[in-house]
């Protein structure tokens, strides 16, 4: 599959998820939901995936965690917030920057 494949699926299953669950629940509620669609749709998922950082040639885990990867290409960073911030892009930047995904 393709990027943009893949992230039409999760796009769709991310909506599915929203119209039957609605707003207010906890992350991990969507989480658990989400991953179960994307599963059910024969898709590889990874949920809560360690990415270390690398800093010349020392692997260090520094705690940062991508809460689904899909089919290796995509990375969800799920928010239950009302609005994003500047730490939100910053942390989906970081993800992006360290794992070497677009």
């Amino acid at each position: 599959m393709e990027i943009n494949e893949v992230t039409h699926e999760i796009i769709d299953s991310a909506y599915k998820v929203h119209s039957i669950l609605g707003p207010g629940l906890l992350e991990s509620a969507y989480k658990a939901c989400l991953v179960y669609e994307l599963k059910k749709k024969g898709l590889e998922v990874e949920v809560e995936k360690p990415l270390p950082l690398i800093y010349e040639d020392i692997k260090l885990d520094c705690g940062y965690r991508i809460d689904i990867l899909v089919e290796n290409l995509v990375i969800v960073e799920l928010k239950t917030v009302e609005s994003f911030t500047d730490v939100h892009t910053a942390q989906v930047l970081t993800y992006l920057k360290l794992s070497g995904k677009k």
